[in-house]
């Protein structure tokens, strides 16, 4: 009995024990966040997500696991502001490529690491369709680079980053004029860029005094996925053009089918992802709302005013949902001769017609073929000889074969109950004159 008293009291004081202990052994907290893929601005909200949440629980440090070819510049210079504001230490490890705009955010962490295969540089600023920036958008990225090296206290000499960026900048012995600039992790060390090489992360980690440490890993959330998907450079033009595509099939199709529920709902995602990623305000959506809003009012309302005031209200949508007018209006020209050559494949190629527009535009037609006839042809009565019902002056009524008819008289005047004949048969005008 005695035993039992004595192991519930253990038990009791083990619990106790647990409770008043930290979870690890010094009660530091690291926090490692994940810098994959492009650049772009859903990068950026998972990151200021990320420094505000290691910011929030005291950790020691924030640990930005960098592999990316690079992206959008604006994203990246959101980043950098981002980091530049941070509270807690920004530890970058390049594992393996940091380039272009991808250099650049590792230029904004405390301290930089490389693993032995990693490689930070090449950060000229190319255009959406590959070529070389004009020169005003490089010498701004320029300049930014050079202040992201400069951002640091660990006195990274700007030459080199400058030499990432523009082929002119010659460093002998490193790189030539021409070329730009890319390290490697002995080079990065020797030139001050880097703090050190580690093959793996927890190397690293064990290396800055964390070992002890408990280890958060920070992973983007599913609407934080998506929203990096959707504002991806590539994706945004082809989301555009499935949602065109998808609602001009619709109007070749009875009902509201698979097609229109595919366009809608690209459309949708685009609008989506843009909120997630803080490209576009509420204010972008409800304009959207209100142009389908006019477009579908046009159905009931004919004359055209509110269906073009519809469409002009969905296109401004999209451009401002955008981080750029520019690129979007590419995106939405892309998108807008998807559905003209989807339109002229339907009607050309397919013999498809518009069941849409049945509804709205009177397509039945009283043709001879449908056994429709303006007026009847009397030609059978050319050479009869009737009698004036009434006196024509010129037209009035006339009798053949007991049949009253509405004729005119060629000429002047003619009696009552005279005599005539008929001389020609125009439609339904029959003409007379004073038979002999």
């Amino acid at each position: 009995m005695i035993g039992v008293k004595l192991l519930a009291a253990f038990v009791v004081l083990m619990s106790v024990f647990s409770f008043v202990q930290p979870a690890d052994a010094n009660g530091q907290k690291v926090y490692v966040a994940p810098v994959k893929k492009e650049v772009e601005r859903g990068l950026a909200a998972f990151l200021e997500r990320s420094i505000d949440e290691a910011e929030e629980n005291d950790a020691e440090a924030l640990i930005l696991d960098i592999n990316t070819p690079g992206g959008a510049v604006n994203a990246a210079e959101e980043i950098g502001e981002i980091m530049l504001d941070s509270q807690v230490d920004l530890i970058a490890y390049i594992n393996p490529n940091a380039l272009s705009a991808g250099s650049y955010i590792a230029l904004y962490a405390d301290e930089i690491y490389m693993s032995p295969s990693g490689k930070m540089g090449a950060s000229a600023v190319i255009t959406s369709a590959g070529g070389d920036a004009d020169r005003k958008a490089q010498s701004a990225w320029l300049a930014a680079m050079i202040n992201a090296a400069e951002s640091s206290d660990k006195n990274r000499d700007p030459i080199y980053a400058e030499a990432m960026v523009d082929q002119s900048v010659e460093i002998p012995g490193l790189v030539d004029e021409g070329e730009l600039l890319t390290f490697t992790p002995s080079t990065a060390e020797e030139r001050g860029y880097s703090e050190g090489t580690f093959a793996s992360l927890d190397e690293l980690i064990a290396d800055l005094g964390f070992g002890d440490a408990e280890l958060v890993s920070i992973e983007p959330t599913f609407t934080e996925n998506l929203a990096r998907f959707v504002t991806n450079p590539i994706v945004i033009p082809i989301l555009l053009s499935m949602a065109s595509l998808g609602l001009v099939l619709e109007l070749y199709s009875p009902g509201f089918g698979i097609a229109g529920s595919l366009g809608l709902g690209a459309l949708l995602l685009f609008f989506f992802g843009h909120l997630i990623a803080g490209l576009a305000g509420m204010e972008v959506l409800i304009l959207f709302l209100i142009g389908i809003g006019l477009v579908i009012a046009e159905f009931f309302v004919p004359g055209g005013i509110l269906g073009i005031a519809g469409l002009v209200a969905i296109f401004v949508s999209i451009l401002l949902a955008g981080e750029s007018i520019a690129f979007m209006g590419i995106a939405l020209s892309v998108a807008i001769l998807a559905a003209v050559i989807g339109m002229v494949i339907m009607v050309k190629f397919l013999g498809k017609n518009l069941h849409l527009l049945k509804k709205i535009i009177l397509s039945d037609s009283t043709s001879t073929e449908s056994g429709y006839v303006s007026n009847v042809n009397r030609h059978e009565l050319i050479g009869q000889i009737g009698v004036a019902r009434t006196a024509l002056r010129p037209s009035g009524t006339i009798i053949i074969e007991n049949e009253r008819i509405d004729a005119v008289s060629e000429g002047g005047y003619i009696n009552k109950d005279q005599k005539v004949l008929v001389v020609k048969v125009e439609g339904s005008r029959i003409v007379v004159r004073e038979a002999e």
